[in-house]
């Protein structure tokens, strides 16, 4: 299977499936003598891990990374980076209805069709699990950037939506609620709508807001590699993302361009930011803040009419340990895709000039 490495230079390599020993990565590319907190790389971990809280999946995991490579008494040694996380608590029985019927918008169907052969506990490849990986990753590239702030948010779950720029907000509270949306106001109404979907046996879905701040002049390649068109690649690699908008986004088009362009001040950076902090596909200093929007999770707890692999109509209900919104726990994956993406950048600035 390929498509299973991201980056230029630094490079993240998956691999594993949801239900198998474990999945892990390799990271190449990743500068010696970088000094790890480990621990640090577990926290950002833990945000992402199941059974975290009354309104995500109750599979429990430890989601406990073990390096296998790369890192020596602390250190980055310019190595590849290996590691693995095990998988502790399989329910695979939980997957045996779906074994010759393919869920409605999952991708039971197409994996099936493409390869010939699918791992059908619980998604195979297919499964959010894998993005434990990333964000492994990524907890291992925001120590390499450590200048710039990457700082993630639920903004919307459903029709609730956060009413404030998020200049008006405090990052540190997104950790402090169950939903990770700063708004405390808000995130009450989010959660207890999360809770009643739930009950209802179905799923909702919502958008992460992600803001990058001190990102230095000049990330990003002209043409093909734009730092936004990597961006997008990247977000659109989760599971269940449908869309991506940075700067002004889909709003824009409804603005003058005398209304839209952002005027300069004498020091470079610019009156206002509806560039979204890129302009040419190159980072020009100013924040960069973009919105992921997260379909509802396709496995719900109702019966349906689906397909079955001889060609029948037939009957499937989801059974098992299931996120009724995966909104909460995507925030540090996106975090970690930005993360990722900086990285790579940043290193590939280092080789073009003197």
């Amino acid at each position: 299977m390929a498509g299973n490495t991201f980056g230029t230079i630094f490079r993240l390599t998956t691999f594993g499936e949801s239900h198998g020993i474990a999945i892990g990565g390799v990271i190449d590319g990743c500068p010696a003598g970088l000094q790890l907190d480990l621990e640090a790389i577990q926290k950002e971990l833990n945000r992402r891990k199941p059974g975290q809280s009354e309104i995500v999946t109750q599979r429990k995991e430890p989601d406990i990374v073990n390096f296998l490579s790369g890192i020596f008494e602390g250190v980055t040694t310019g190595t590849p980076i290996g590691f693995t996380i095990e998988n502790a608590n399989q329910k695979s029985k939980d997957y045996s209805h779906i074994k010759d019927a393919y869920r409605p918008s999952h991708a039971d169907f197409t994996y099936d069709k493409k390869y010939g052969i699918r791992d059908y506990r619980g998604g195979g490849r297919s499964s959010a699990r894998e993005t434990a990986c990333r964000v492994v990753a990524g907890a291992v590239a925001k120590q390499l950037l450590k200048d710039i702030k990457i700082n993630a948010f639920t903004s919307s779950v459903g029709k609730i939506f956060i009413d404030k720029p998020y200049q008006d907000l405090d990052f540190s509270k997104t950790e402090a609620n169950l939903v990770r949306c700063p708004d405390e106001a808000i995130a009450k109404k989010m959660i207890a709508r999360i809770k009643e979907i739930r009950k209802q046996g179905d799923t909702i879905g919502g958008t992460v807001t992600c803001v990058l701040q001190n990102v230095p002049v000049g990330l990003g390649e002209p043409v093909f590699d734009k730092l936004h068109a990597e961006l997008g690649k990247a977000m659109l690699s989760i599971n269940a993302v449908k869309g991506f908008e940075y700067g002004s986004g889909f709003c824009g088009v409804q603005m003058k361009g005398s209304e839209h362009n952002d005027l300069f001040n004498a020091d470079g950076t610019t009156q206002t930011n509806l560039s979204g902090g890129i302009q040419g596909g190159i980072s020009n200093g100013m924040d960069i803040y973009f919105r992921v929007a997260f379909k509802p999770v396709a496995t719900i707890m109702q019966k349906q009419q689906t397909l079955d692999k001889y060609g029948n109509i037939v009957e499937i209900q989801g059974r098992g340990r299931h996120d009724p919104c995966v909104v909460p726990r995507a925030v540090p994956i996106v975090e970690a895709m930005a993360a990722l993406v900086l990285a790579d950048y940043y290193l590939i600035n280092k080789t073009t000039k003197l």
